[in-house]
């Protein structure tokens, strides 16, 4: 692509590569240049005029983001009609965004004059929500750059992993100190949480704060629930605490338990009858976001979680304070455990 000034008798089917505005002009960056264009520019004083003009291979700037947008589009994602070289990519449906890191790097280590931004992985998205974008940078791009750009993508795509209207069965555990308001609460917070998903609780189960009779509860719902939430009257804190141990019992399995994301350390996951598992960590009694709500969604989309994935998390995994947490997080020379996190 050829770019630069030239004089105005030259730039007849130029592409403009600044907007022009005077009194009774106004020319926008990206036009053609028309001869009556030109016209009215030598009307304005002016005797040349910055453009870019396409070369023998090149491709326009639309067309190329078009073309990859269609390349990265995959399972329930739409693209909108390309425009200023951009192309905007939309969920059609709520669910969890697939997004690699690897393969968004992959795309924008080509060249910088092909772009793709897209929102952090594994966000959850609602029906409509813009997930990505493709931007071309220059008015014009090489075909073979484009063609190399939807290489580098290796047959990978952006997806929306839609959500699942899963049936939830949710055990607390109680204890003498724990106010029942504040069971049903919680009850209520969760159903808030999986409202968007579409998915619903068909147990709210109510156990001793024990081993033998969670997994009895365990035991009772496993056939007919998705998923298993156990909100314990007392946090975790280790493998062989009530919560982990009811699960083995009943003949599950644990998976991972702790998370480098806080508020939210304290969290189980497990699988039994191939069904996930989540203990619960405190602070998922809390509408605000942490760590459990990353786990939850991804499971909400039928997405595996395995212990790698958790221990993924750090990088971003400190949340903001939430005011619900029985000790704040302190200065560097106080202490504190934080044991319900």
């Amino acid at each position: 692509m050829k770019f630069g000034p030239v004089p105005l008798g030259e730039a007849e089917g130029g592409i403009l590569a600044h907007s022009l505005r005077r009194e009774g002009l106004s020319l926008k960056k990206g036009e053609v240049l028309t001869r009556a264009h030109l016209d009215a520019l030598a009307d304005a004083d002016f005797t040349d005029v910055v453009i870019a003009r396409l070369e023998a291979g090149d491709i326009g700037e639309d067309e190329a983001a078009a073309r990859l947008a269609a390349a990265v589009c995959g399972e329930n994602i739409r693209v909108d009609h390309a425009f200023t070289g951009r192309a905007n990519l939309f969920a059609q449906c709520a669910g969890v965004l697939m997004a690699p890191p690897a393969f968004v790097d992959a795309i924008n280590a080509v060249d910088e004059q092909i772009t793709l931004a897209t929102l952090p992985p594994f966000r959850t998205l609602v029906e409509g929500e813009m997930i990505a974008t493709v931007k071309v940078i220059p008015f014009a791009v090489p075909d073979h750059l484009v063609a190399a750009t939807i290489a580098a993508a290796s047959g990978a795509r952006l997806a929306v992993a839609a959500f699942a209207p899963l049936r939830i069965a949710v055990i607390s555990t109680l204890l003498p100190g724990l106010k029942p308001s504040t069971v049903d609460k919680t009850l209520r917070v969760m159903a808030e949480r999986i409202a968007p998903a579409g998915a619903q609780i068909i147990h709210d189960m109510r156990v001793a704060h024990a081993s033998a009779p969670l997994a009895a509860a365990i035991e009772a719902v496993r056939g007919e629930a998705d998923l298993i939430i156990v909100f314990g009257a007392s946090a975790i804190t280790d493998r062989r605490d009530v919560i982990p141990a009811a699960l083995l019992s009943a003949g599950g399995r644990i998976e991972q338990f702790g998370m480098p994301v806080d508020p939210g350390n304290l969290l189980l996951i497990g699988e039994i009858d191939g069904k996930p598992f989540l203990g619960a960590p405190g602070c998922a009694r809390s509408p605000k976001e942490n760590g459990f709500d990353w786990v939850l969604h991804r499971m909400l989309a039928r997405l595996p979680v395995t212990s790698a994935d958790i221990r993924r998390m750090g990088a971003g995994g400190l949340l903001m304070e939430i005011v619900s947490r029985p000790q704040p997080r302190l200065g560097a020379n106080e202490h504190t455990d934080n044991r319900d996190a």
